[in-house]
């Protein structure tokens, strides 16, 4: 299947020829529309990423329609400015329990559920390499992710797992969640113009940026990659 017809970041790994099972806190049926009315192949599920029980019915559901995966994106997580003053614990649990419980509770069902040859792939941020103003609890939460891709990724590899895990770390990218952030400050407009002289490129990511680099850690172009992390920053940690 030739990747021209599908134009949009989020329909990347299905430009690619994959069947994709897409899952959100409402099952995102319009993706799948979207995906199979290009040609490809797609279902959808509802999914809690912080219900452990969820994950086995994922994987569950997984096995019966295709036979398995060989792919897990973990790319669920939520992000908020706070000053570490102002952190109330529930806040701080908050951040940790969809950034990096979930990923953990992914990549388990990943080491439990997925054959020899698969991939993981958990997206962290720039966030989680540098620190930053009132991102306490978010830098820790991506942080986190970032090593524990490693330690999973070595003991994936020591144990005969045979599968492959990395982190993606984005720069910030045109999203709803950080646009909704920026539209809550006092000064959208400055805070826009600071994030982007942030980047040496001088300009927000797309989502297709971060598709691209997921899509490579899926392929089979990455067999020899692993515990590693990429970092599509447009520059953002370079200075």
């Amino acid at each position: 299947m030739p990747p021209a017809p599908f134009p949009d970041g989020r329909l990347a790994c299905a430009a690619e020829g994959a069947t994709v099972l897409v899952t959100d806190l409402e099952a995102p049926a319009a993706v799948v529309t979207e995906i199979e009315g290009l040609g490809g192949q797609a279902t959808a599920m509802a999914q809690d990423v912080t219900d452990e029980a969820r994950w086995d019915a994922i994987a569950d559901e997984a096995e019966t329609r295709f036979g398995g995966f060989q792919v897990l994106v973990n790319n669920a997580g939520v992000g908020a400015s706070r000053a570490l003053a102002d952190t109330d614990l529930a806040f701080w649990r908050r951040i940790q329990s969809v950034n990096l419980d979930a990923v953990f509770l992914g990549t388990r069902t990943g080491f439990r559920r997925m054959a020899p040859g698969g991939s993981i792939i958990n997206i962290s941020s720039v966030l989680g390499i540098v620190g930053n103003t009132g991102t306490s609890a978010y830098s820790a939460s991506k942080g986190g992710v970032r090593l524990f891709s490693k330690s999973a990724a070595v003991e994936a590899a020591q144990t005969g797992l045979g599968i492959r895990v990395n982190s993606v770390h984005p720069g910030y990218i045109g999203t709803p969640m950080v646009m909704d952030n920026v539209a809550n400050q006092a000064e959208p407009e400055k805070v826009v113009a600071m994030i982007r002289a942030r980047h040496p490129v001088g300009h927000l990511g797309e989502p297709e940026d971060i598709a691209n680099a997921v899509v490579y850690l899926a392929s089979d172009e990455t067999k020899f990659v692993t515990g590693t992390e990429i970092i599509v920053d447009g520059g953002y940690t370079a200075w």
